[in-house]
């Protein structure tokens, strides 16, 4: 037996190959307490009543729609994070993390996109790249320095994925200092526009971001932001010449975080000149590009009372101008709910209902957007927000007259209405 099994069963392990393995474990084990993996997707597939492949409903001139049933892509956002000082968090040590996301967007054509001409292939970004540092100061031990390309303390609306503050972008700053009475937020972003390039480069524009937040107020908290924006103009290769601008943007808001098993947002903001998009992106540069303005209100509601049923009613009205005087105020106004019904556990029934009413100062359109969506839900809970979800959707749209040929894309553009229908999944963690 012995020499039949000679050289086929391992010999005894020694001293040294059992330390190195301990270490090689332990080292394995520091790496996996250090590593976070976060994420977004949702993907599915969907067809329009006339056999094509499933459009969206929007309303040309609105900042969003209303999303259950009506997104008709793949999208997902992968997010990795290794801490490299201290990542227990302990309160008397200095910590310091990466941050890298990369973002995928694809047409839900097929799974490997390889189309003539680039047309419907999936694209990849990278969206965040930045380092954070946190516990540096004694005297401060909440306050966080970060450097790099983030996603900025933006805020958002969940069913009609509306950002009313999106100042994502390059930089650095400080945020969570301290002051007692509140916290405050110091940050410079910026971004340029290559696509368009005078006698100093690319166009740029830099912003110098201010927060001040957790601010004690009747019936819970208040945040106050402000914003100065400025971009430096030029002679492009063309000749065109392209004006300095300046500007600047604030914003109210205020939150009541427990409410009714939800939450209760209330916003306002107004901006003008390079400010007036509330966003590090730059528009199109126009001579009047100065007298732009922006006017922003928006509220959002979660409430769940019990188990069995949430609810989220959001409201969105916005103003703007292209600073051209002899144009008036375009106008987007937006209010509808997503109702859930809980049967168990993990078998839910979702509704969502929006309504949009835009008008073109310059008389290109004016008129309404309705959709309806219902979806037979499996999800992971029974929590508005409970995700992963699985869902099957039937959605119904019908627009009026003077917004024909703007909804619903190529296989409604003769109509009033559509109807699509199909599957998708969500999650985040």
């Amino acid at each position: 037996m012995g020499a039949k099994f000679q050289g086929q069963l391992p010999s005894q392990p020694t001293y040294d190959l059992l330390q190195e393995a301990q270490t090689k474990i332990a080292g394995l084990q520091e790496q996996v307490g250090t590593f976070e993996f976060h994420g977004y997707f949702r993907s599915g597939y969907g067809l329009n009543s006339e056999g094509g492949q499933q459009v969206a409903f929007q309303a040309p001139g609105a900042g969003a729609k209303y999303r259950l049933g009506n997104e008709a892509e793949t999208y997902g956002e992968f997010i990795f994070v290794n801490n490299w000082l201290n990542p227990e968090r302990n309160s008397d040590k200095a910590w310091l993390k990466t941050e890298v996301m990369i973002e995928a967007n694809t047409t839900n054509s097929a799974s490997f996109a390889n189309f003539n001409n680039g047309t419907g292939n999936d694209q990849f970004r990278l969206r965040e790249a930045f380092v954070r540092a946190g516990n540096i100061f004694e005297t401060q031990p909440e306050a966080k320095f970060w450097a790099g390309e983030r996603y900025y303390r933006r805020q958002h609306i969940e069913i009609d994925d509306f950002y009313p503050l999106d100042m994502s972008g390059y930089g650095g700053g400080v945020e969570d200092v301290n002051l007692k009475v509140a916290k405050l937020a110091v940050s410079y972003l910026a971004g340029a526009r290559p696509d368009i390039t005078t006698q100093n480069g690319n166009y740029a524009k830099s912003n110098i971001d201010l927060r001040l937040y957790d601010v004690k107020a009747p019936g819970g908290t208040a945040a106050f932001w402000f914003d100065f924006a400025t971009s430096k103009g030029g002679t492009t290769p063309t000749g065109t010449v392209i004006p300095t601008s300046s500007g600047y943007a604030f914003g109210l808001r205020h939150q009541r975080l427990e409410w009714h098993g939800g939450f209760h947002t209330f916003g306002i903001q107004y901006g003008t000149g390079a400010a007036s998009n509330f966003s590090t992106n730059i528009d199109d540069p126009t001579t009047f590009i100065n007298s732009t303005a922006r006017f922003l209100i928006t509220e959002q509601v979660l409430l769940q009372p019990n188990d069995r049923f949430a609810i989220m009613p959001i409201f969105v009205f916005q103003r703007t101008r292209d600073g051209n005087p002899q144009h008036g105020w375009d106008q987007w106004a937006s209010f509808g709910a997503r109702p859930e019904v809980f049967f168990t556990k993990y078998l839910s029934l979702a509704f969502e209902g929006g309504f949009d009413h835009t008008h073109s100062s310059t008389g290109q359109y004016d008129g309404w957007v309705r959709k309806f969506t219902i979806a037979p839900q499996i999800g992971a809970g029974q929590k508005f927000f409970s995700r992963p979800v699985l869902r099957a959707f039937l959605t119904y749209a019908n627009w009026s007259d003077g917004l024909r040929g703007f909804v619903g894309g190529i296989p409604f553009e003769n109509r009033t209405d559509g109807l699509t229908y199909g599957v998708q999944a969500e999650t985040w963690w």
